[in-house]
């Protein structure tokens, strides 16, 4: 059994994170408190050996349990340039979310065969932009979708996949729930087969195979194991009435990460034998042939390489009721809670083995009383001018970033070996009216 680090909370940081003789966090070899005084707070700290490693992981831990597997990080939870040449660097493929992701991954000469463009309602012009580039597959998610395409596909065929709503409810987040019946996305049980053989009467389109995707935020294998047999199923019965052999297979993404010392989600070793086991014996069971695997991480790729770093200022106590500890970010750089609920861990990186006594609630600078980012979490009695350091902030906490009372977003650092790589800039005023006309 691994043995924890010497302060509990440091296992939710990026792996290697560490405090030195002064009592200061280190991440990727890095003082933090350097860090913030170099690149000013609040600050997004990446570890990229933290980010590689991840990716290795999904590529081992499933390639070496099933033959042919496709790994595609789920750009939508962090998508900086940087981000998606590391992805391409490591050999992972890239899943998109909108034609503004498409470009991104474009940007950094992303292989366009090794891209998917899932989505519940994609533009003309988002649907053209992926025919132009070629992309590995297009993911078709209604009949909207289905009659757009089939009207722009060229004599070059598209290569498509189906999302299907398997009726299944992974026991994340109401926010976070995707493949349930009352969902936006992907086509209804009931209309699984119409939406295949119109797709299949398409000439210009061409059914390389099935998608779904549950949630996320997930901790349960067994709607992932539900959810293959129930798609399986009617691939079998889609060879059967209509010949119909499903190439490839998306099981989407979702898996949770622990944001808090009690979640214990399964680790990808778990998850990669649950998929292949289940995919494996079903297909023996209903004598099909084993289809190439897609599977699409994200949070669980970046949650744990990015730490968010704040200056605390003011801070109010209510005598009997709540003490407030205020930091120079809040809700326009991470949203989770506001938005989610959502729990972090932090630490005062400028005194990381202080006694955690007190306890606190911190809250941002947005003119908005639901500007929390931690509600009732111990720390070492805090001051103005500490520096808080938030755990499990690398996904979806920067692309739902806003300018939020006119705020600017922070910057955001890669650190590696001791070294820190300045990777998006914090904004200015000029970004903030750049847009606008008079």
């Amino acid at each position: 059994m691994a043995t924890r680090p010497e302060i509990p909370v440091l296992s939710l940081f990026p792996p290697g994170a560490r405090v030195n003789r002064k009592g200061h966090l280190v991440l990727g070899g890095c003082d933090t408190e350097a860090l913030a005084e170099e690149f000013g707070t609040p600050l997004y700290v990446f570890d990229e050996r933290g980010l590689r490693d991840r990716c290795a992981e999904f590529k081992k831990e499933f390639g070496r349990r099933y033959a042919d597997v496709t790994v595609l990080y789920a750009a939508k939870a962090f998508t900086p340039r940087a981000m998606l040449a590391l992805v391409k660097e490591e050999g992972l493929g890239l899943d998109v979310v909108s034609g503004g992701e498409l470009g991104i991954a474009r940007s950094v000469d992303f292989p366009m065969n090794m891209v998917s463009f899932p989505g519940n309602n994609k533009s003309a012009e988002e649907l053209k932009m992926a025919l132009e580039y070629g992309i590995g597959h297009i993911v078709v998610d209604n009949f909207h979708e289905l009659n757009l395409l089939r009207g722009m596909a060229g004599r070059k065929k598209a290569s498509i996949l189906l999302r299907l709503s398997p009726g299944i409810d992974a026991h994340t987040h109401k926010y976070n729930t995707t493949g349930t019946v009352d969902s936006k996305f992907g086509f209804t049980r009931s209309t699984w087969e119409e939406a295949l053989t119109t797709a299949r009467g398409e000439p210009n389109l061409k059914v390389d195979g099935l998608h779904f995707h549950i949630g996320s935020g997930i901790f349960e294998t067994e709607p992932y194991r539900k959810s293959i047999e129930v798609v399986l199923e009617f691939a079998a019965a889609m060879k059967k009435k209509h010949g119909f052999v499903t190439k490839v297979l998306s099981v989407g993404g979702g898996y949770g990460v622990p944001y808090t010392l009690e979640a214990e989600p399964p680790p990808v070793s778990a998850w990669a034998e649950l998929i292949t086991g289940e995919l494996t014996g079903q297909c023996r069971r209903l004598g099909l042939s084993l289809p190439g695997l897609i599977i699409e991480p994200g949070r669980a790729i970046v949650a744990r390489a990015g730490v968010a770093l704040y200056r605390v200022g003011a801070i109010k106590d209510i005598p009997g009721i709540r003490r407030y500890v205020s930091v120079d970010g809040g809700m326009g750089d991470n949203i989770r809670h506001a938005m989610y609920g959502a729990r972090h861990e932090a630490v005062l990186a400028n005194r990381a083995r202080a006694e955690a006594t007190d306890l606190v609630t911190i809250s941002g600078k947005y003119c908005e009383s639901g500007d929390i980012l931690i509600t009732d979490i111990k720390l070492p009695p805090v001051e103005a001018g500490d520096l808080l350091a938030v755990a499990d902030c690398g996904a979806y906490c920067v692309p739902m970033q806003s300018n939020y009372n006119a705020s600017f977003r922070p910057a955001i650092i890669f650190v590696r070996d001791g070294k820190a790589r300045l990777v998006r800039r914090r904004e200015t005023l000029e970004d903030l009216t750049r847009c606008d006309l008079i």
